[in-house]
């Protein structure tokens, strides 16, 4: 078997070398800081505006596809109520041609 040449069997330099490590100073309250940054890791987070309240509570996975479906819903009345709108002036405009033809030109 080979002998590990990198350890010394002799006191004198073993004592040498662990006096020989360094170990670095803290900074000046390092233990208060890292408390701190662990309680602000574990608080909640508040929201900055209304918005954003209800773009967490709307992205939740539960929430996501009723909000889909009344997004939908929404833009589906939308459309139809617009396009009744347009329905009903197009039928004015028919009338008043057909009562009035040369009047309008």
């Amino acid at each position: 078997m080979k002998e590990n040449n990198n350890q010394s069997n002799d006191p004198q330099v073993s004592s040498l070398l662990r006096e020989a490590r360094v170990s670095p100073a803290l900074p000046p309250r390092f233990q208060q800081n890292v408390w701190r940054r662990i309680e602000d890791a574990e608080a909640p987070v508040n929201s900055a505006s209304w918005l954003d309240t209800l773009a967490n509570f709307i992205l939740r996975p539960r929430f996501a596809v009723a909000a889909a479906a009344v997004l939908l819903l929404a833009g589906i009345s939308a459309g139809t109520l617009e396009g009744r709108q347009l329905a009903r002036h197009d039928a004015q405009m028919n009338y008043l041609a057909a009562v009035a033809p040369h009047a309008l030109r």
